[in-house]
């Protein structure tokens, strides 16, 4: 049996197909647009024009009324996990969201590896899946046993490689039947956030302020380092709840997820929301007055100092160096 992906043409969908991978053959199902990834099937709903967790559920379902696959898996982002959640309460089974690691029984007991494991094995009847999967905003991980005639499984941003090769499917089209219920709730616009530079979640460098920094003024140090480095800035969740700097401008749990080559903390204590958006940075470099911040605890470098100094001391440094 196949394994259902529901995809978009990103490189979320691309790291859940590295591990959905583990459980067998994989075929997409994606809505409006075939999300070009390197699979033998890929099912695209038409007639969706907007975002409607309902109506991408209801498409969902009807392939996995057509397929009977062994799992259904979707990126563990906003999209992939709400519409996971829709197919989960309409059929009544459970839900494993932000899985980082897989291993299927066997019904005769032993124990498939998924990762790793040989497509066959990973594919044969199964009584239960287990599942490892990030929780409390990524402060530690759950071993989850999932006893399910169809697992629904979300895999966490950032957990593995992103599968490559081009897009050569088979497509299918259909559409889906839909009722009003399916388009009570949709996407009715798109803003843009407005935004100079790089954007927070592409950047390859991302400097960025907390509490620590004291003042929407205080971050023209952090802006001004950002702009020798092509860098991102962002910042915490306490700076945009005092108004200092934009919602868009925010890493964490409840914001944007960043996946840089490095990431400097100015003044940023360390919550574990914090950390759950920035735990993806190769390196971090953490600037902070104060020796016990838990950030120290997830940082690869650490400078104990006033940020108002470094930060400038770290510019002008940099200055010096690109001088002719």
């Amino acid at each position: 049996m196949a394994v259902l992906l529901l995809a978009e043409p990103d490189e979320f969908s691309r790291q859940a197909l590295t591990l959905a991978r583990e459980l067998g053959e994989v075929e997409t199902v994606s809505i409006g647009v075939d999300a070009r990834l390197p699979v033998e099937r890929s099912y695209v709903a038409e007639g969706i024009d907007a975002y409607a967790p309902g109506a991408w559920a209801s498409a969902l379902e009807e392939v996995i009324d057509r397929v009977s696959p062994s799992a259904v898996v979707a990126p563990g982002t906003e999209r992939g996990n709400e519409v996971l959640a829709h197919v989960a309460a309409r059929r009544d089974l459970p839900f494993a969201a932000n899985c980082v690691a897989l291993l299927a029984q066997d019904s005769a007991g032993g124990a498939a590896a998924a990762n790793g494991a040989p497509p066959d094995a990973a594919a044969s009847p199964r009584d239960s899946l287990t599942v490892t999967r990030v929780r409390w905003g990524g402060s530690l991980l759950e071993e989850a046993r999932i006893h399910s005639p169809l697992p629904l499984l979300s895999i966490a941003p950032h957990a593995v490689a992103a599968a490559e090769g081009a897009g050569s499917a088979e497509v299918e089209t259909f559409t889906p039947a839909l009722g009003d219920a399916d388009l009570v709730v949709q996407v009715s616009e798109h803003v843009d956030a407005v935004t100079a530079g790089v954007s927070l979640a592409e950047a390859k460098v991302v400097v960025s302020g907390g509490r620590g920094v004291g003042s929407a003024d205080g971050f023209g140090v952090l802006e001004e380092l950002a702009g020798m480095l092509d860098a991102a800035v962002g910042c915490s969740r306490v700076v945009t709840s005092a108004g200092w700097r934009p919602h868009t401008d925010q890493v964490g749990q409840t914001g944007t997820k960043v996946s840089p080559d490095l990431y400097i903390a100015c003044g940023i204590s360390g919550a574990t929301q914090h950390i759950a958006g920035c735990k993806g940075a190769k390196k971090i470099l953490a600037i902070n007055s104060d020796a016990e911040a838990p950030i120290l605890a997830s940082a690869d470098y650490a400078v104990i100092g006033d940020l108002t100094e470094i930060v400038p001391a770290i510019t002008a440094e940099l200055r010096k160096a690109r001088a002719p």
